[in-house]
């Protein structure tokens, strides 16, 4: 498929609706009754929305968009582009004071809401807004007695529009499609700014990873917020590849919706891969007798395999036996069409990786920013080197700068920051994004080796990863979060939140910790800790909606503690 030919992405829509049968589902829902729209209710209700949307907006006004996944998502995501507008999408997790902030930076002419749980985070907001000239919803609103307001669902008894052209909207590839705000670890959101061609270049890396499992019909299970940059992504190569689309009900329910839709390609965040792992890790762990046995050797071959390392015949023929036994079993349970997992957002370790491939759930891991659209580099299916991030899209360039810093450009990378020229220059220097990313190349692979601000530098001047021995503590059935410290201090130290499981039983912790520091240089080792009772979460802001530790913020919170321990 030529995604170049493309002056936006609505044009990419339509011409794929053009290929589709029309009745041929393309959107579910599984959340409660289970709603389907074929390519041509979604075709409908995309002109009918931007018809409605484009009587009270001009091109370039934004447009915010607060939703959970579901179909209406991406009608209203393409119906704001079709009207002209630029859409702005938000998370349902973030605070008050995140919408204040945001809707007060990019003064929406438009909100989009899904339904009254919605609304009621922002109702406040609106109707102070002088600016917010209509609000759409996709379900009746209860609260709210406004003129301005208008429940989408009325337009189902509207008269089918069939030129597409009927709002002679003019978009090209350097148009900005979308402010994402930064979720942000620490400090205010930034909202980038993507264009239609950013993200169009993209989806061509995309597709061209995908091309070599696409089915004739491929099926994506969606639950990672379409607001953050990664699956706002992905919901473009979905119609790229004219795939059916599933809407996960929520993430506690995610493998039984693995199972119920059967999902050949799925996208998620580190966290949700080191959860997985330790589901499965604890039952291979119960395992005893020849259940055991037939466990060990699937993780032991399985891994060789894997690592391209030489089998002997004999066990050939034994992993033949392992994959109808252990490995099929394992497959069935994510619904048995599994093609690949794709983890992006944050660093996957890679005991994890090696782990899940090992015992046939593919796993691929891949990099990027909010800013470059968000992917910038991605591991091939047919040569997974887990320690890596992958090979470079060819929409990109990339470089490692002297002190080991990625760079980036390319027509993925974003416009700037809206509203904001002193942080768009510190980033954008002469066409390169600086990422803050440190990095090298191992044979054309591009690996990641730390956040250039979250670099812990002794006493000595040696640097050192927190990040790395974070992912240590947490790959331990014991230890669920942790925050290590001690920049420019004589030793390194821990904040640690143990799993709910042994919440009153520490007496493990010490052996544990024992374990990690046996398998980190001197320097790195974890001298001193202590324990939290609470995990941190979304909800009460310790979290970034993709399921970061936001680190500044926490070492804030609980700084005196940390300082006790020196």
């Amino acid at each position: 498929m030529n995604l170049k030919k493309y002056n936006n992405l609505v044009e990419l829509f339509f011409d794929q609706y053009k290929k589709q049968p029309k009745n041929k589902i393309f959107l579910n829902s599984l959340k409660g009754t289970n709603k389907e729209y074929s390519w041509d209710d979604v075709n409908s209700k995309i002109l009918k929305l931007a018809s409605e949307i484009s009587k009270v907006i001009k091109k370039g006004d934004r447009c915010l968009l607060l939703s959970e996944n579901r179909p209406e998502w991406m009608i209203s995501d393409l119906s704001i582009m079709l009207a002209g507008g630029i859409t702005v999408p938000v998370y349902t997790t973030y605070l008050p004071r995140d919408y204040e902030y945001i809707i007060s930076d990019c003064t929406p002419s438009v909100v989009l809401v899904s339904n009254d749980d919605q609304f009621k985070k922002i109702k406040n907001i609106c109707e102070t807004n002088s600016n917010i000239k209509q609000i759409f919803s996709f379900e009746k609103l209860n609260e709210i007695a406004n003129d301005l307001y208008f429940n989408i669902e009325a337009l189902d008894e509207k008269d089918k529009i069939n030129d597409n052209n009927v709002l002679g909207i003019n978009l090209q590839r350097s148009d900005p499609a979308c402010i994402i705000y930064t979720s942000g670890t620490q400090g205010n959101p930034k909202g980038v700014i993507l264009s239609h061609g950013g993200i169009l270049s993209n989806c061509e890396g995309g597709y061209e990873l995908l091309k070599p499992i696409l089915q004739k019909e491929t099926r994506f299970l969606t639950w990672l917020p379409l607001s953050h940059s990664y699956e706002h992504a992905v919901q473009f190569i979905q119609i790229a590849v004219g795939a059916k689309v599933y809407y996960a009900e929520s993430l506690d329910k995610l493998i039984k919706n693995m199972s119920e839709c059967s999902p050949h390609i799925m996208t998620a965040v580190p966290r949700f891969y080191q959860n997985l792992y330790q589901k499965i890790n604890t039952t291979f762990n119960k395992a005893k007798g020849f259940k055991r046995v037939l466990v060990k050797n699937t993780l032991k071959i399985g891994t060789k395999i894997f690592l391209k390392k030489e089998i002997k015949f004999l066990e050939k023929i034994l992993n033949f036996i392992l994959e109808k036994l252990v490995r099929n079993k394992i497959k069935k349970q994510f619904g048995g069409s599994l093609k690949t997992f794709v983890s992006g957002g944050g660093a996957l370790d890679g005991e994890i990786g090696t782990f899940l491939n090992a015992i046939g759930l593919p796993t691929l891991q891949g990099y990027g920013l909010t800013e470059t659209s968000p992917v910038v580099s991605c591991n091939p299916i047919d040569d997974i080197r887990i320690e890596t991030v992958g090979i470079p899209f060819k929409c990109n360039e990339v470089k490692i700068a002297e002190d080991g810093e990625i760079l980036v450009k390319g027509e993925n990378v974003m416009l700037g920051y809206w509203n904001n020229e002193e942080e768009t220059k510190k980033v954008l220097k002469n066409g390169w994004l600086h990422t803050g990313d440190i990095g090298k190349f191992e044979n054309d692979y591009l690996k990641i080796t730390d956040r250039k601000k979250d670099i812990l530098i002794t006493p000595g001047g040696d640097n050192i990863s927190p990040l790395r021995i974070e992912n240590m503590l947490t790959s331990s059935e014991i230890i669920d979060q942790a925050i290590v410290y001690g920049d420019n201090k004589p030793y390194l130290v821990a904040l640690l939140v143990l799993s709910k499981e042994i919440k009153n039983n520490k007496d493990n912790l010490e052996k544990e910790l024992e374990t990690v520091n046996n398998n980190l240089t001197k320097i790195e080792k974890i001298k001193k800790f202590f324990v939290v009772e609470e995990n941190f979460t979304i909800e009460n802001g310790m979290m970034t909606p993709t399921l970061k530790l936001k680190r500044f913020k926490i070492i804030n919170k609980y700084k005196k503690e940390f300082e006790n321990l020196y």
